[in-house]
């Protein structure tokens, strides 16, 4: 990926640029955020970079990993139920508006760039009362209800998917960390599994239903994990913080000499993916768009509740022959036990699945996302 050069960090009138990125709740919502503000920071290392979250997503631990500033502003939850709750709603919106206001007149701010989630509504309708201009990116081939709303306030719409169905939109990809659209996957294998301390010459399955974890995923798994490692397939099991049991403890076959790590949580997905040749997890969109990038031959379980987002998330690899859809209610121990040996004992078959699922990937959207916000940035400030 060429390296973008660098721009100019003030507007016609000299004001400094100031971009503020909202985007919250989830990794969905998280990781491209903080992507395309490293681009941003490349692009424009001078202009002013803040975050807006609520104190209840994840974006108030990633963000400040990430060197980002964050203000937090008040959570507006939706309840599902009528009730007093849903009563509440309008007032809690009003306060979060102004609370996103106040950010983004402190910070005078040249655009917000957002990326959806419950953070983002509040900070859309902040600014379009302000006047500022707003980018959006909406990661999901459905979109969300946020992002709905603030494509009716702009022309700079962009997506992950060509079929993502909302007004103006733009398909660019889904931004992704330079960590993962530079990785090496073979020339960082051994380093990768020696981090993990997983053997280096075993075929390596990752398995990870996202930052919560999946209960069928994890117990089609752990139930069916002795059978995989005396086939001699070690595990990187990434269970999600709140499932990690007595039953989830790091073992070694002692024939195969295979390895079972269990973790709570990846820190640096980059590596976990460099270590393995096959991934059995979810398909929200940054699982199938990194998944891809990289040619990391997939099995792709949908959330079996919602709108059906994740099954149309992964059906372009899939077609491609890039990875295999899986259903939530087949995701079982006797699947595994079956399956997953077919799948990572055969090296021509991942061959030809990473191909595919690399010629589906797109590796440079953080950086045209990153441009296109700051182009937008000055010609406003």
């Amino acid at each position: 990926m060429s390296e973008p050069e660098a721009r100019p960090t003030s507007g016609p009138q000299g004001r400094s640029l100031s971009v503020v990125l909202a985007g919250g709740g989830s990794a969905g919502h998280t990781s491209p955020l903080i992507a395309t503000a490293e681009e941003l920071r490349r692009q424009a290392p001078e202009a002013q970079l803040t975050a807006i979250g609520t104190e209840r997503g994840l974006e108030t631990t990633v963000i400040p990993a990430a060197g980002l500033p964050l203000e937090l502003i008040p959570p507006v939850p939706m309840p599902r139920r009528p009730g007093l709750d849903l009563i509440k709603v309008p007032v809690r919106l009003n306060r979060a508006i102004s609370a996103a206001a106040d950010v983004l007149r402190s910070k005078q701010a040249s655009v917000l760039l957002g990326f959806g989630g419950y953070v983002s509504t509040p900070a859309y309708l902040a600014a379009r009362r302000l006047g500022l201009p707003i980018v959006i990116h909406e990661g999901n081939i459905v979109p969300g209800l946020a992002n709905k709303l603030a494509a009716r306030f702009t022309d700079h719409v962009y997506t992950s998917f060509p079929a993502t169905p909302l007004p103006h939109a733009q398909c660019i990809g889904l931004p992704l960390r330079r960590a993962i659209t530079e990785l090496d996957r073979a020339g960082r294998r051994d380093d990768a599994r020696k981090e993990f301390d997983l053997a280096p010459d075993q075929p390596t399955l990752l398995v990870s239903g996202g930052s919560q974890g999946a209960a069928s995923i994890n117990r089609a798994v752990i139930e069916s994990v002795d059978d995989l490692l005396r086939a001699g397939i070690q595990v990187l099991h990434a269970l999600g913080p709140k499932n990690v049991t007595a039953e989830t403890v790091r073992r070694t076959d002692p024939d195969t000499g295979a390895v079972y790590a269990p973790l709570a949580y990846v820190e640096r997905m980059e590596l976990a993916y460099a270590a393995a040749d096959l991934m059995l997890g979810r398909c929200g969109a940054n699982t199938v768009m990194e998944t891809s990038a990289i040619g990391l031959p997939a099995v792709y379980v949908p959330y079996p509740v919602g709108n059906g987002e994740q099954r149309r998330n992964a059906a372009g690899v899939v077609e491609a022959g890039g990875g295999e859809l899986l259903e939530d209610a087949d995701c079982t121990p006797e699947w595994a036990r079956a399956r997953i040996p077919e799948l990572i004992l055969d090296p021509e078959r991942l061959t030809r699945m990473s191909a595919a699922s690399r010629d589906v990937g797109r590796t440079d959207a953080a950086a045209d996302l990153a441009a296109r916000t700051l182009e937008v940035a000055q010609s406003w400030a």
